[in-house]
This record gives structure tokens, sequence and C-alpha cells, in this order.
């Protein structure tokens, strides 16, 4: 027999480093004789859209056809230190770092051309950068940014350990049988405050892996630890989702603009992931009345859970 249950679980979740640690970025962005824009970012793309995201933050900024502007990112000796991939900082960090350089260039940008139409061809980058040259302008510029957090005082509870946060909430709907104690993700909805959404396509995608994630810290994979050494090292015995166990997700972003965001954006890696276990456990409990405290929710458990309660 097979039985329905829906769980929910919410999340909120600093972004960046947090608690005091120093959390810096830097870019810089320069014209060039060819008429292109160089932007000279350290942004490590883990899956997370990231080269996207500062390549949208400069063309949007600088008002210029994104077909002219240059990334460079996979070269360290020709950029500036922008941290880690890593506490779902890069677009909030790392992009106010782009936003910074751009605007500066921009400045001068506008001495020169001022009008509303976007820059798209590289002839207009060229005399831009023949003017910088004949009035002296600079040609590089350097953008910063660093997070503004503070340890927790352990005998108070005061400090800023975090900002901005990102929150979201998930419902999951699950179908469990009780004689096999298989556990099926039916349903997945999703809804984000991560600010002002950059990449919508892009964010969706960020939300569907989480959930893939989440799913199988839910009921799928678990380390097999034998004396110090991990037993099931290898995809044929450490079990992760495939796209046939994959529900429908549906997601839903609530842009609350961020004022200290590039253009209003947080952070969303991490956070994508987090409520999904737990709203999975949570309609585990709601289908078959049994509360898991472990995961994953094997059949072994499931069914083991079921027998001492006497189903």
């Amino acid at each position: 027999m097979k039985k329905r249950g829906i769980g929910y679980a919410a999340t909120f979740y600093g972004t960046g480093y947090g608690n005091g640690f120093p959390d810096e970025s830097r870019a810089t962005v320069e014209i060039n004789a060819n008429g292109e824009i160089i932007l000279s970012v350290e942004v490590s793309d883990v899956g997370s859209g990231g080269i996207s995201v500062m390549w949208q933050i400069a063309s949007e900024t600088l008002n210029i056809d994104r077909n002219l502007i240059k990334l460079q990112y996979d070269n360290t000796s020709k950029m500036l230190d922008s941290g880690t991939a890593a506490a779902s900082r890069q677009t909030y960090n790392t992009g106010n770092a782009v936003l910074d350089a751009c605007k500066k260039i921009k400045i001068n940008i506008d001495k020169y051309y001022n009008k509303v139409e976007i820059i798209k061809n590289k002839k207009v980058l060229t005399e831009l950068y023949q003017k910088f040259i004949s009035d002296n302008q600079e040609l590089k510029y350097e953008g910063y940014f660093k997070a503004t957090t503070s340890q927790v005082d352990l005998e108070t509870g005061i400090g800023e350990p975090y900002w901005p946060y990102t929150f979201g909430i998930n419902r999951a709907i699950v179908e469990v049988d009780c004689e096999t104690g298989k556990v099926d993700v039916i349903d997945v909805v999703a809804v984000y405050d991560a600010g002002k959404i950059v990449n919508p396509v892009l964010a969706e995608g960020q939300i569907i892996g989480g959930v893939s994630m989440g799913m199988g810290y839910a009921i799928m994979e678990e380390v097999n630890v034998l004396k110090g050494s991990i037993k099931n090292c290898n995809y044929s015995d450490y079990i992760i989702p495939t796209s046939k166990d994959m529900p429908k997700v549906t997601t839903y972003f609530v842009e609350a603009n961020e004022a200290s965001g590039p253009y209003g954006a947080k952070g969303l890696g991490e956070p994508a992931m987090l409520p999904t276990a737990p709203a999975i456990l949570n309609a585990i409990y709601d289908a078959i009345g049994v509360r898991l405290t472990e995961f994953p929710a094997t059949c072994d458990r499931i069914l083991l859970e079921l027998k001492n309660k006497g189903v």
C-alpha cells in the first residue's frame, strides 16, 4: 500500500563568510585600443552561473553590448583576489566589486558618450579609447567591496554575523510504499527571496539543482565508513539522484530589492538545497506517521520504524 504526504520546511541563510571574517572582492575594468572592454574578475563558476552574472552586471552598468565586453576569469596572474566560490557570496560580493569598477569607468565614458542608446559598435569604443588617451584619462579602474559583518559577542548575543540573508520555503509531496519502504518524491514547490534575480533562467536551474542535492541527502546518499575507510566510493554503491528520480519542481521568486546588493541581488547558492530534506522528512511523517531523525530515509529505516510503530 502506498501513502502520500505533504511536508514544508523553511530556511534563512546568511550571504558570505560572515562573523567578521575578512570578506573582500576586487575587479578591474579597462578600455583598450581594439574597441573592447576588458573585465578581469576572479569568479570561479562551479555551476552557479557566476560568469554570466558578472557579464550582465558589467553590460548593464556600462550600457555596452555584452559582446563588446571581454571577461577574464581563469588566469590569476591577470586579476585581483575576489575570494572563493563559496558561502553563496559571488553574486553579492564579487558582483558589487564589478559594479564598483564599472561605475568608475562609466563616469569618464559619459563625458564623451552620454546617449541613451546602448553601445553596440567597436568603433565607438575605439573612439572613446582615443579620447581617453588624448585627455590623459585612466584606462583601467579597480572595483572593491567588503562585506560588513562582525563577530557575535557570546556573552551578550549582540553582533552582525551575516548580511544580507536569503529566505526560502519548500513544499514536498512524497509517496511512501509501506511494503518496501521506498520513498518517491512526487512534487516540489520552492519559493525564495534572493533579492532581485539577475538571471532568472540560471536561478531556476540553481533551485532545481538544490532540490536534487537535498533529495539525495534526504532519501539516498549515505557514506559508509568502516575503521576510517569509506566503503562505498563509487556511484555503483553511493547512490545519487538521476533525472529519472527528479520530481516536478516549480520555482517562485519574491524579488524584494536588497539595497546593498548589485541591482538589488542577494546570494542563491547553498540556500537552494537546505529546506528540501526536512520538507521531505516532514512529508514522510505526514504520510505514514513516522518521524525519522536520521538521514537518509532508506527503505530499511522506513520499514524498521513502521515495524516499531506496529504497522
